[in-house]
């Protein structure tokens, strides 16, 4: 595997993989690599990938996918998120699949529709569809509309797993709301960056470690 591959890899586990998770990761039509958890579904590295499984469901869709899957396919039920992975250079194409126990499914947060966040003394809640983008900054969640910017008690990937589809990860330290960006471009020194609609004209840069992610997601 190349080095746009393993960073998107490290990048999933670094975020937000609990320890009792198992990771797959496929290439072609076998898995190649695999690290058991605490919920082990006993993965061999060159086996097939069977039918009804979070990796053929990704190879099909080409997406993101998450879902309960039940003990026909691997013998242990599981709840499996699982990404789409590809390195450009090499011509890699394959899947990351994060593997949990059933239960999992019915511990996931519900979605927000609003954020609280702190002005000065005041607390005030924040409609999603007003949030431009939050940002990580000096262990500080920040969090900007077009009235400031508000500070967050939450961390980045604590929002990230209960924000809907409408945002997207660009960088360690950025979530961007979908609706605000107005355009992509290369800075100076040929790296990809976000232009905002927010009245500043926002410049923000994706990280090499998002942009094969924000490039999928958005299909360009």
């Amino acid at each position: 595997m190349k080095n746009n591959v393993v960073h998107q890899f490290s990048t999933f586990i670094e975020d937000w993989v609990p320890k009792e998770a198992s990771i797959a990761i496929a290439g072609g039509d076998k898995y190649i690599s695999y690290l058991p958890g605490r919920h082990d579904i006993q993965i061999n590295q060159g086996q097939p990938i069977p039918s009804g499984s979070i990796t053929e469901r990704v190879y099909n869709q080409k997406r993101k996918v998450e879902s309960l899957v039940d003990k026909s396919v691997f013998g242990i039920p599981y709840y499996g998120v699982g990404y789409p992975l590809e390195d450009n250079d090499s011509g890699f194409k394959g899947a990351l699949t994060v593997i949990l126990p059933p239960e999992y499914s019915f511990q996931k947060p519900t979605t927000l529709s609003f954020v609280v966040g702190r002005m000065d003394e005041i607390w005030i809640p924040i409609s999603i569809e007003q949030i431009i983008y939050i940002e990580s900054h000096q262990k500080k969640t920040l969090i900007y509309t077009e009235d400031g910017c508000y500070q967050s008690k939450y961390p980045l990937k604590t929002l990230e797993q209960q924000l809907p589809d409408t945002f997207i990860r660009i960088h360690r330290s950025f979530i961007v709301n979908i609706s605000f960006i107005k355009q992509f471009s290369r800075d100076i020194s040929s790296n990809l960056e976000v232009t905002l609609k927010d009245g500043e004209g926002t410049k923000l840069t994706i990280s090499q470690s998002y942009v094969q992610r924000v490039r999928r997601i958005l299909g360009f």
